[in-house]
């Protein structure tokens, strides 16, 4: 049948803001209409180019790449024109101008293109000018000669390449526009072309389209005053309905099908384009890797040595080999390339680190400087990252300094050219959770709701709207993903279904760009010759900060561009700081090299073998410490194996547990067959690694390691129909060794079961010597790596807190901060002592704290509040950042109390301003003094802050108490009820226990963290002076005490103490609770207190305080001293207080006064509670 239309212009969900037509439905639905082709005009950009190229291609149907261009005019608004590359050149000039847009004039929400731009590179552009166009805009104006002119110059540029595109949308102004644009082209002989602009693929979208539009442009629907430029005519209409709408004028239609003919564009997809990599003259790209790579490798054999059982022929004829796949290969200039960025990082301080992924396999990649890993010492494979039986572009993954990743993408784009080195686009998408809150919003649903049902989803990542309908296949399979609440409400409630139907419609649309976190391409020639590029929206004059490809990863590979993967790894960062702190203080010893200490060092292991591994790379997860102090590691390949088994599915199989045991000889070490001995023995004969799965095939089956590799990949698929073949090939490989085929089709069984968990030995080798050197600077100087480790996470209170935790934990003394001692950063004392870092004080930027350590420097400590303020830029010491100094202790030591300092700061801060003022205008007094010499105040000093204030605003500014903690002023309180301090619960329980592993307790803590379960169900940490444990409190237990479980109360609770098998530690099982204030009131059997009469105003102070806490039930009992005597005296019952702990507080406060304590009966002896003692 011939085609009698294409829809030339159309829009895809990658507009962003209004489509929401996805590729692979269009291609289809087009292919069912019986359309030949058909185009892809998005907003300004070519996102959706190979994507759908790929699709259209699959389904048979020729794909038009265009654009709808954006020209201002002139009042504010827009004009447009639809462009279409007629060929190569075409699509080349098309992605200079959307480049050029993105790049240089992306000041407005939507890039826009300039004329002249467009009149320069018009070449291969076939234009469509529809109402929106510059050119209709003129054929609309009254005639004059200057719009002739205009009308000339844009028809010459365009020779047999302008379109004057008709819509029947039934928007008001297209009656008498279409019946202009008909007579314009008539005149000119200028051909017609119907169109419908499609936004959407069926008409019941437009609803759906415009909800898109109002998430987009932050409107709702119901909203009078929003743009509606839609019209429901939008959708993607058959032939027979376009031959219909236009029956009157039939050249329209088959001008489309003339104009997609003459649109011809071929990407080719598959073919790479390496960057040009520069060699010294006389040398090829091979004979110069060769060169590198022979003299590093003697260089590594030299500081190394070879692996046990190897020589260095072996490594030399390795050597070859690899050499010779590369370049069979064509890959020779991508790994120079590789090896010159990383090199030149590390010639410049800059962290890199050992490898990552299967690229730690190649002797080449560890000859050059890429990986720092011997492959041949841990039984790395080549063929695992470079197969030669399966041609594919190798990939690199390398990790740098967090902190200094961008000058090394730096030093690439200077050296290749900026036009030819950009960062990669990202699309986000509209997730399940975030497209219901968004389609509420835009229908005017009360937030509460929405919230409601957005909170009824599941918390599974990946999960969509139809899992939680329990609608898919994958929610047939794991009930978890449905959710009965709110498919009971779906079919209950008219506005849920509204809600949830409209999101089902946008859910997985794209909806925003980004930027991929480590990708970067680097091109033969300027990148727009292969992509496209993009910018995010600036200000008026303003340079584009990120500019990215775009075409996404995959896309960019497509097209055969080489990615680099430039990742953030802030371990390196702290190692190097440790290392460089340690260095800078050891100035008669050698300095450290991290790639060169030993990796046997037995007190590392035992460290890691206690669980003490809180900021060890990798293995500072709870469950990952309860694995290895079962494990017990002493060697490397233990520590390697470790990072590979500690993952879901080895974790679920008990392959870790089989590996402990037989690591410790609870169970026996077996092998399938005696030949694979040497390639299980390192991990006691179970199947660890992908590596170990190829080895296996290569030795008892025959297999190359490059066969082996496809072996392995399609283990991974399984796919029957592979993996019948691949099994009979193993099969006779194995005979034909004279090994029995029933014992290899068993070994072919266990293969292909563990092929499912194995894991990429290279990478795990490598990650596993990033964790032993963090493990063995934690080992050797603790201080030095804790004060690294905790200034790289400054800025996030919970790991400072946790890691001042371990910090306790190891010995280590961490002094307050300090502005006479205190840089910016957490600094080593000595090897068990470190400062606190000012920049970890919330509100106290690296300005401030740089421009303090550098006064102190120069001008010595400073001596008052005074001193401090006048020596340091007022600019940098605002009030707010003064606050943070004195609440967080960091002027302690300027010699007055932190209340002192707070009634000292606003006369300081007038005085400062004053001198401020005076140097500025050069002022000296009439003794010659210059203003900061002549000023002087006096500072009042007060009596310091209540324990409890003093600590709230530590914590304010720090995130954590420092000097103390509130359970310390309670401690023989708690003593004399005879709680179980947290510290000791672990010795509690292994005295106490009974035949079920628990233990009956009453512990007392200050509640810290909170989480609640459904309706009867709470999770509390609380904590004390030197230990946390997690209660939990579940039905009764949780309605009779919910009201107490507040966050910084004071609590004791009894319950039941046994082991968490899951967190590691102990966690209590909640009986009862108690508020400890309000223990305190009902409980008080009586208050002493030592008074020294001869402290003046003690007595009176005594008693104004006493008379605020009357009347009371709770007597007082003094131990009076005078210079002669002393003696006990009991007030009048009377005279009895209420017992409040500020009454307690206050107490201990009052100078004179001492040996507060209060008398306690216990409350649970009368609910039948076990006394503890």
């Amino acid at each position: 049948m011939t085609p009698s239309f294409v829809h030339c212009h159309l829009h895809s969900e990658f507009s962003l803001t209004d489509s929401t037509i996805r590729l692979p439905e269009l291609v289809a639905r087009c292919a069912q209409m019986g359309m030949p082709a058909v185009a892809v005009t998005d907003n300004c950009n070519l996102f959706a180019l190979v994507k759908f190229f790929k699709a259209a291609e699959n389904a048979g149907i020729k794909p038009i790449a265009g654009a709808e261009l954006f020209f201002e005019n002139g009042q504010g608004g827009y004009h447009r024109i639809t462009a279409l590359c007629q060929n190569r050149t075409g699509y080349l000039n098309l992605s200079k101008l959307i480049s050029r847009a993105h790049l240089e004039d992306h000041t407005r929400e939507i890039p826009v293109i300039r004329q002249d731009w467009l009149f320069a590179d018009s070449e291969g552009l076939i234009l469509l000018h529809g109402r929106h166009s510059p050119l209709l805009q003129l054929i609309t104006q009254q005639a004059s000669a200057e719009s002739e002119r205009r009308i000339e110059h844009w028809l010459s540029l365009f020779p047999r390449r302008t379109y004057i595109e008709i819509t029947r949308l039934g928007f008001a102004e297209e009656t008498a526009y279409n019946a202009q644009a008909i007579a314009f082209a008539e005149r000119r002989r200028l051909p017609l072309l119907a169109g419908n602009d499609v936004r959407f693929l069926d008409a019941e979208d437009y609803e759906a389209h415009e909800a898109r539009v109002c998430i987009a442009t932050g409107r709702v629907l119901d909203d009078p005053k929003r743009p509606r430029e839609t019209s429901r005519e939008q959708y993607l209409k058959s032939p027979e309905q376009m031959a219909e709408l236009f029956k009157d004028i039939p050249q329209a239609l088959s001008n489309s099908v003339e104009l997609a003919k003459r649109c011809t564009l071929e990407l080719s997809l598959g073919t790479y384009y390496l960057p040009d990599f520069p060699v010294p003259d006389g040398y090829t790209l091979e004979s110069w890797i060769r060169r590198q790579a022979e003299e590093g490798l003697a260089l590594r054999l030299q500081r190394h040595g070879t692996a046990p059982g190897r020589q260095t022929q072996d490594y030399a004829e390795r050597l070859r080999t690899e050499l010779e796949v590369i370049s069979g290969m064509g890959f020779t200039g991508y790994f120079l390339i590789v090896a010159d960025f990383i090199n030149w990082g590390k010639a410049r301080g800059i962290p890199v680190g050992p490898g990552r992924g299967s690229g730690a396999g190649s002797l080449v990649a560890w000859s050059l400087g890429i990986t720092d890993l011997d492959p041949m010492r841990y039984d790395l494979l080549f063929e695992r990252f470079l197969n030669p039986e399966r041609v594919s572009m190798p990939d690199f993954d390398i990790d740098f300094c967090m902190d200094r990743r961008d000058e090394v993408i730096d030093y690439v784009a200077d050296k290749y050219g900026r036009d030819r080195v950009s960062q990669i686009i990202t699309y986000g998408t509209m997730a399940a959770k975030a497209v219901v809150r968004d389609c509420g919003r835009v229908l005017g649903l009360p937030y509460g709701f929405v919230d409601s049902i957005a909170k009824l989803i599941p918390t599974t990542l990946g999960i969509c709207l139809d899992d939680a309908l329990g609608l898919s296949e994958a929610a047939n399979k794991d009930a978890s993903l449905a959710s009965a609440e709110l498919i009971t409400r779906y079919h209950s409630e008219d506005d849920v279904r509204d809600l949830i139907d409209l999101a089902r419609k946008l859910e997985d649309l794209t909806r925003n760009t980004g930027k991929h976190a480590a990708g970067v391409v680097i091109a033969p020639r300027p990148l727009i010759e292969f992509s496209p590029l993009y910018a995010e929206q600036v200000s008026p004059g303003e340079e584009p900060a990120s500019i990215v490809t775009q075409f996404d990863m995959s896309d960019v590979e497509a097209i055969g561009l080489v990615k680099f993967d430039f990742l953030g790894l802030r371990t390196l960062t702290i190692i190097q700081w440790a290392v460089d702190a340690i260095n800078a203080e050891s100035r008669d010893a050698p300095p450290i090299d991290i790639l060169s200490i030993p990796l046997d060092d037995a007190a590392t292991y035992a460290l890691l073998s206690k669980g003490q591994t809180t900021a060890v790379f990798q293995f500072e997860s709870r469950g990952m410490k309860d694995y290895i102090k079962k494990l017990e590691p002493d060697t490397f390949e233990d520590l390697i194996a470790l990072a590979a088994l500690y993952r879901p599915g080895p974790l679920g199989s008990g392959m870790v547990d089989d590996f402990i045991n037989r690591r410790h000889g609870r169970e026996p070490v077996s092998y399938p067959h005696p030949v694979l001995e040497g390639i299980l023995k390192p991990t006691y004969g179970v199947i660890v690694y992908q590596e170990q799965v190829m080895q296996i095939a290569q030795v008892m089956a025959g297999y190359s390691l490059g066969g082996a590799d496809l072996l392995r990949r399609a283990m991974g698929k399984k796919k029957p129909e592979e993996m019948a073949k691949e099994r009979l090939k193993f099969e006779q490989g194995a005979e034909a060794l004279g090994i029995d085929g029933k014992v290899a089709t068993g070994v072919f069984d266990l293969m292909e079961k563990f092929a499912e968990y194995g894991f990429n030995k290279s990478h795990s080798a490598a990650y596993a010597l990033v964790a032993y050197q963090t493990a063995w600077l934690k080992t050797h100087y603790p201080a030095q790596f804790m004060a690294a480790t905790l200034s790289s996470d400054m800025d996030n209170t919970d790991k400072v807190v946790g890691f001042l935790q371990d910090c306790k934990a190891l010995g280590i003394r961490v002094l307050p901060p300090d502005v006479n001692s205190s840089q910016h950063k957490f600094r080593a004392i000595d090897r068990n002592t470190l400062r606190y870092g000012l920049g970890a004080v919330k509100g106290v930027g690296q300005g401030v704290c740089d421009a303090i350590a550098a006064e102190r420097g120069s001008g010595g400590a400073f001596a008052d509040l005074l001193d401090f303020c006048r020596r340091i830029d007022s600019g940098k010491l605002n009030k707010r950042v003064l606050d943070a100094l004195i609440n967080s202790g960091a002027l302690d030591s300027l010699g007055s109390t932190r209340a002192s300092l707070a009634l000292q700061l606003p006369e300081v801060l007038k005085a400062t301003e004053q001198l401020a003022r005076e140097a500025q205008s050069g002022q000296v007094s009439l003794f010659g003094e210059t203003p900061a010499s002549a000023i002087r105040i006096e500072l009042p000093q007060v009596a310091e802050w209540p324990m409890e204030e003093r600590l709230k605003a530590e914590r304010d500014t720090l995130g954590f108490f420092l000097s103390g903690h509130p359970m310390d002023a309670w401690h023989r309180e708690f003593a004399q009820l005879g709680v179980c301090a947290l510290a000791d619960a672990p010795k509690y329980w292994q005295e106490r226990r009974d035949r079920r592993g628990e233990a009956p307790v009453v512990v007392a803590g200050m509640i810290s963290q909170m989480r609640r379960r459904g309706d009867n169900q709470a999770f509390v940490l609380i904590e004390d002076q030197h230990a946390g444990l997690e209660c939990a409190f579940f039905s009764e237990a949780y309605l009779e005490n919910a009201a107490l479980l507040s966050r910084d109360r004071i609590v004791l609770i009894e319950g039941t103490l046994r082991e968490d098998s899951f967190n590691g530690g102990f966690s209590l099982r909640a009986k009862h609770c108690w508020d400890f204030a309000t223990l305190m009131l009902q409980h008080g059997r009586g208050i002493q207190c030592q008074l020294d009469l001869c402290h003046p105003d003690s007595w009176h102070a005594l008693e104004r305080l006493l008379s605020d806490y009357r009347p009371g039930q709770t007597p007082v009992m003094l131990q009076l001293k005078t210079a002669t005597t002393e003696g006990r005296v009991r007030v009048p019952e009377d005279h009895a207080v209420r017992c409040e702990t500020g009454l307690i507080s206050q107490l201990r406060q009052i100078q004179g006064i001492s040996e507060v304590s209060v008398s306690l009966a216990r409350p649970w002896s009368t609910t039948g509670a076990a006394t503890v003692h």
